[in-house]
């Protein structure tokens, strides 16, 4: 097992880079070669065995080229990671296509064998058909002719949003009345007397909620709803008429059909309905809560008719403090970057029963990475990195990337997760927002689901390879703990005096986030809405600054800003495509997921394992549905979502 060495070991230029990608897929197209050449009866040792090492290359060279194209410092060596991401797409789509390989497994006797196996060739055959492996062979070359050219405009759709460093710039230190102490600290005028102000989250979101002047706020929403622009107009309609271009060969209507016919939800109509009726629940919520926005902005503008995107986050931060007695700047002396850290872990280790241990010896791609690994009963089970803060030309969002998948008996699973919270700058205490420690256990989630189901048999069932509408459920339910009081004052002290967060802060706090469910559900059902209608018609009728205004018209109560150009930073428009509907999916199954935990103790570790074991640990060696109907003992149903709304 890979015990000791991580996957950067011995990579210092993009010649060992390069040279690492190469063994990778010198190693599947051997193991290609080598089942291709089987004679005589098709078994799961001879024939099924080469297609995992397949695999386990490919995940291992696709993952870490996609991480080092997104996060290292070094340019050269994130253009060596995307054309070696471009190989190995190339290559996937081969495979997939690939009738000599399809036919093999077809052939494999699968009547003795485990259920776990059954279903891996299952899954992986039905993944074959869809890919078109049965089309013939000018259809086969002509689907990966195009999957190759998606590979490169999905890059340079990613390039643009995360190298387009847009700022705002202001002369006076008194426009940042309002914001915290430690922001306005950090934030010194330069040489020229300027104050830099960039659309990096660290600096863009407490603009939006903090600051009282309303022409920063402004300037801000407008350059933040602008990144990428106008690049990624042109590349987003590219992307959009590619894909359905695929999907048309693949033989579906739209490439929403193409991309949900392996989901959950079966279907992109489906998706649609979902959205709906998810609106149509969450629409009396949203009006009251709109009334409650304006009536606050009211109180300063008496003659205020309606409330303008940039200024919903700022009033809702003043209605919090009025009506539920909240104040978001009270809460963050107790969110220090390095005790929520060390405090997550502390709480994961207990709920789970692991260990994490921070390992200063394993090679990073940047001095700010920390390397931790994971251990149960004292034996290494996983290895992670946390990359945490901003920098130049790094992802600028928060996401677990895979770094490879683990296999029972084989090698242990690593992945990172790349955030971009505040500290890791000398003299910043780096004082957190509470959604940012939200953020956090969200994100912890997708890495435990990762590692624990880092022990299954095969590759292809191990890692997150659910069902993708059903991906977010395991960070959503990491979120709750981040709302508990008994868990929060484990490591929330004030970073001066080292109290713990009072009980009744915790539960202000709990009180005013009930304020603004139904803004928030409509406008992700704007996202998801937006997601599916760019995928599910001909792109000839798509445009997307049309679809945008007309959708946030329809789905949230605030008007569409004509200069903005949101579409081209919504990243999830590339990775999620048509669906982004899956992150409210995840939520309802979240809600009743969360139901059957003891909400005076939640730290009570029972119930977390048999979840651990029953969902985590599974990846997808099962269909989503049945590891759902296990936990639960029942299918999944709305009450607990409900519930949760009407509160």
């Amino acid at each position: 097992m890979n015990t000791s060495k991580s996957f950067f070991t011995g990579i210092a230029s993009s010649g060992d880079l390069s040279g690492k990608f190469d063994s990778h897929l010198i190693n599947a197209r051997t193991a290609m070669e080598q089942l291709l050449a089987v004679s005589g009866d098709r078994t799961v040792a001879n024939t099924l065995t080469f297609y995992d090492q397949i695999l386990t290359e490919l995940d291992a060279a696709g993952s870490q080229a996609n991480l080092m194209e997104n996060v290292h410092p070094e340019e050269q060596m994130r253009t060596t990671s995307e054309q070696f991401s471009q190989k190995v797409s190339a290559f996937g789509s081969e495979l997939s296509l690939n009738r000599g390989i399809y036919d093999a497994l077809t052939a494999v006797d699968i009547s003795g064998a485990d259920a776990a196996t059954i279903f891996f060739v299952q899954k992986t055959l039905r993944d074959f058909r869809l890919a078109g492996v049965d089309k013939d062979e000018a259809t086969r070359n002509a689907i990966k002719k195009i999957r190759e050219e998606l590979v490169l405009i999905s890059q340079e759709f990613s390039r643009n949003i995360r190298e387009d460093k847009r700022s705002v710039t202001i002369m006076d230190v008194n426009e940042l009345e309002g914001l915290p102490q430690d922001y306005i600290d950090r934030h010194k005028p330069n040489e020229k007397g300027e104050i830099i102000l960039t659309t990096d989250y660290p600096d863009a979101v407490p603009v939006l909620t903090y600051a009282k002047s309303d022409t920063l706020r402004k300037r801000m929403y407008m350059e933040f709803n602008n990144r990428a622009y106008p690049k990624n107009m042109e590349v987003l309609d590219r992307l959009i008429a590619k894909r359905h271009e695929l999907a048309r060969l693949l033989g579906f209507e739209n490439f929403a059909a193409c991309v949900t016919a392996d989901k959950m939800v079966k279907s992109g109509n489906n998706a649609s309905e979902f959205i709906e009726n998810i609106a149509s629940a969450s629409l009396q919520k949203s009006q009251i809560d709109y009334k409650q926005l304006l009536a606050r902005k009211q109180q300063d503008l008496p003659s205020a008719a309606e409330i303008n995107p940039w200024e919903a986050g700022y009033y809702a931060e003043l209605l919090k403090r009025t009506e539920y007695q909240f104040d978001a700047q009270k809460v963050r002396p107790y969110f220090q970057y390095k005790k929520v850290q060390q405090g997550i872990l502390n709480v994961m280790s207990t709920l789970f029963d692991v260990e994490f241990k921070k390992n200063g010896s394993i090679p990073v791609w940047h001095e700010s990475v920390e390397c931790f690994e994971m251990f149960e009963n004292g034996a290494l089970a996983g290895r992670f990195y946390l990359d945490m803060h901003p920098r130049e030309n790094k992802y600028n969002h928060a996401a677990q990337f895979g770094i490879c998948n683990g296999v029972a008996g084989k090698q242990i699973p690593e992945a990172a997760l790349i955030c971009n919270f505040p500290g890791g700058v000398e003299g910043d205490p780096g004082l957190m927002e509470h959604n940012d420690v939200e953020t956090f256990f969200h994100e912890f989630g997708h890495l435990l689901h990762h590692l624990f189901a880092g022990r299954q048999p095969w590759m292809g069932l191990s890692g997150i390879s659910c069902e993708w509408d059903f991906v977010e459920v395991p960070s959503q339910l990491l979120e709750e703990w981040a709302w508990d009081a008994p868990t929060l004052q484990t490591f929330a002290t004030h970073y001066q005096t080292n109290e713990p967060i009072p009980g009744e802060l915790v539960a202000q706090m709990k009180r005013a986030d009930e304020f603004g469910k139904g803004l928030f559900i409509r406008q992700q059902m704007f996202y998801a809405k937006l997601s599916l209608s760019c995928y599910d018609r001909n792109p000839a009728l798509v445009d997307t600054n049309a679809l945008a205004k007309e959708l946030r018209e329809r789905y949230t109560p605030y008007k569409y800003i004509e200069g903005t150009h949101f579409q081209t930073s919504f990243g999830h428009l590339d990775g999620y495509s048509a669906i982004y509907y899956t992150y409210m999916w995840s939520l309802v199954i979240e809600k009743d997921f969360f139901s059957q935990f003891d909400k005076t103790n939640i730290m009570n570790s029972t119930i977390a394992k048999k979840y651990r074991d029953l969902v985590l640990a599974r990846g997808g060696s099962k269909p989503a549905d049945s590891m759902v109907k296990e936990f639960l003992g029942r299918d999944f149903n709305y009450d607990a979502w409900k519930s949760w709304l009407e509160k």
